[in-house]
């Protein structure tokens, strides 16, 4: 009954129909659509992958926005998840969900939670049509998450905003982006979910793009990492509230530690699945950037994904579909016989394939190796060696321009 499990099941019937059996599974388009929505923003967070702040003057008008939904729709996305930029705060934000949900999109809003703390402004959510919300708290004290997002009060009312969430009966969930600034943290977020009422935490993974590359010491190292999520994977069989995260390597360890009983094979799916999941985990495919989702900016800018400012094309040049299909960048980063390093010798390339932002960010290669799996510890260790230098490269790499999409030889 529901139209976005409808819309998903459809892409995977058009998928094996167009495409076959592939490992990772090729989709016509993607499950998920993380749009940008504005460069707009109320925060100045530490580690924005779009050095949000003022809106653009190449923004998306609201006609545009709207062709932009009638494509997303027509290329049978199942599922738009808003985000920015702060997307709550932008004068076109109601219109287009009310669009996307009557188109029978599952829509999503990715947010630092400031305006929900309203009760009637999320009401209004939901009588748009917002299915899911995401609120970002990364500390579960109060002062060091105000310092970590510029803002004053953003704890409180970010705590507000998931209780609101959670009365009005959307899909609550937390994110944190886990660094060094809060490693110690990840039981005490787990219990302020669960004290809120969230129905899950996801822990992201930190890559340094945008603002994110002036904190790139706040990086976790492959073991740091490791350690974390299998932190992770035991924390979740403990709690009620299901607790997951964006490293792709989380879907390999998972599988590890339950002997192949158990998968969470990306940050979309509900972990503790059963046997049948953990056999598809192969056609699933870990990293889903430019296979299974990818990323809509403010102008209208396609990336693989939010954190690789790679171009691949425009909405106001050609048609999504086109760009889908016809992008040399996201074909081949939808083949993983192409990944190069240890993350192309690796026997869980299918299940994981590795962060290929973080790929991107630390070696200039998106399909290089991800530095920071235990995996490519070496790789990590040759970065940590020349550090100030690799630092500058990512530096330089992401730009200091609020926005800065490269196309050169990826395109």
């Amino acid at each position: 009954k529901d139209p976005a499990i409808r819309r998903g099941l459809a892409l995977v019937i058009r998928g094996l129909a167009r495409y076959g059996v592939t490992v990772p599974q090729k989709l016509p388009a993607p499950f998920l659509i993380v749009w940008n929505f504005t460069n707009m923003c109320n925060f100045r967070c530490a580690h924005c992958y779009q050095r949000a702040h003022l809106p653009l003057p190449t923004e998306l008008s609201l006609k545009e926005k709207l062709n932009v939904v009638e494509q997303l729709d027509k290329a049978g996305v199942a599922a738009i998840a808003l985000s920015g930029g702060e997307p709550t705060i932008h004068p076109h934000f109601f219109t287009v969900v009310r669009e996307a949900a009557k188109r029978g999109m599952y829509v999503a809003v990715a947010t630092n939670g400031w305006l929900m703390a309203d009760e009637k402004f999320v009401k209004k959510m939901k009588e748009a049509g917002v299915r899911y919300v995401e609120v970002s708290i990364d500390s579960a004290d109060p002062r060091k998450h105000d310092k970590f997002r510029g803002i004053p009060g953003a704890w409180k009312r970010a705590t507000m905003a998931v209780r609101n969430a959670v009365k009005y009966g959307l899909h609550t969930a937390i994110a944190t982006t886990i660094t060094r600034y809060n490693i110690d943290e990840i039981e005490d977020m787990i219990e302020l979910a669960e004290e809120l009422g969230a129905h899950k935490i996801v822990f992201f993974n930190f890559i340094p793009v945008g603002r994110g590359t002036e904190i790139i010491d706040l990086d976790l190292d492959p073991l740091e990492r490791e350690k974390i999520l299998h932190k992770l994977f035991n924390e979740n069989k403990r709690h009620r509230v299901t607790v997951l995260c964006t490293a792709p390597q989380y879907s390999r360890v998972s599988l590890q530690i339950s002997s192949g009983k158990n998968i969470i094979p990306t940050h979309f799916y509900n972990p503790g699945v059963d046997t049948i999941i953990a056999t598809l985990a192969e056609y699933i495919g870990g990293c889903g950037a430019g296979r299974i989702y990818a990323a809509i900016e403010p102008d209208g800018t396609v990336t693989p994904c939010v954190f690789m400012p790679i171009r691949v094309g425009n909405i106001r040049e050609e048609h999504f579909t086109t760009i889908w299909e016809k992008s040399r960048t996201l074909n081949m980063l939808r083949n993983r016989e192409l990944l190069r390093g240890a993350c192309g010798k690796c026997p869980y390339r299918y299940i994981c394939g590795g962060c290929r932002a973080r790929a991107y960010a630390y070696t200039g290669d998106p399909l290089g190796p991800d530095p920071g799996c235990i995996y490519n510890a070496k790789v990590w260790e040759a970065l940590t060696s020349k550090w100030e230098h690799v630092k500058e490269k990512v530096q330089k790499l992401s730009s200091t321009k609020p926005f800065a999409v490269k196309s050169g030889v990826w395109a």
